[in-house]
């Protein structure tokens, strides 16, 4: 009896495996990313617009238009000169982009929205015109343990340049005002960084 759930379920996963193998990355999607000989480098990297993710150790690798295995052997070659023997790099596609072409009615009037690092919830984020910055860390469910809330990042992109402003969320709680930033854009990314050993 065993042998026919062993052979069921490798049946079933082999198509799966297999769908991965071939499936192009593309900006939106959020990747599992494991190193099994640092687990501090594990995490859910989410594909940025211009098809990158960032990756400790690494810096910034190319993901948009590849498959997982492409990227998988791209970070464990960068990664080599960090370990003794060649690491062991795990990588899966762990939620995919909605298509852009399937809006319905009511998610056509949303924005999407990037959120990373130290953040409950971290990925795209489709969200109402004239979602605040208050407004939005309140749907991503808050910030980790182990987040910066003094440095965080908001990028913005507009005729093709990148404007960076910092926010303070800890000025923030206790009253002070946004300033220079209004309401979140399409395409809006915010990255909230670790802390620092004595931040």
């Amino acid at each position: 009896m065993r042998f026919v759930f062993a052979l069921l379920g490798a049946l079933l996963i082999a198509p799966m495996a297999l769908a991965q193998d071939q499936y192009l990355i593309k900006p939106g999607d959020a990747l599992q990313l494991e190193v099994q000989e640092d687990a501090s480098l594990n995490r859910n990297a989410l594909v940025l617009p211009d098809g990158r993710i960032s990756v400790p150790l690494v810096g910034t690798v190319q993901a948009g238009g590849r498959t997982v295995d492409q990227v998988r052997s791209d970070i464990s070659q960068r990664l080599a000169s960090n370990f003794a023997s060649p690491p062991t790099v795990f990588i899966g596609v762990s939620t995919i982009a909605k298509p852009a072409g399937r809006r319905g009615p009511a998610s056509a009037r949303e924005i999407s929205v990037y959120v990373l690092g130290e953040v409950s919830k971290p990925g795209k984020l489709e969200v109402k015109p004239g979602t605040t910055v208050l407004q939005l860390f309140a749907q991503m469910g808050g910030f980790s343990d182990f987040a910066s809330t003094k440095r965080i990042q908001l990028r913005r992109t507009s005729a093709g340049v990148e404007t960076v402003h910092i926010i303070n969320y800890r000025a923030l709680e206790r009253g002070a005002a946004l300033k220079g930033i209004g309401t979140l854009a399409d395409g809006d990314v915010i990255i909230v960084p670790q802390r620092r050993l004595f931040e």
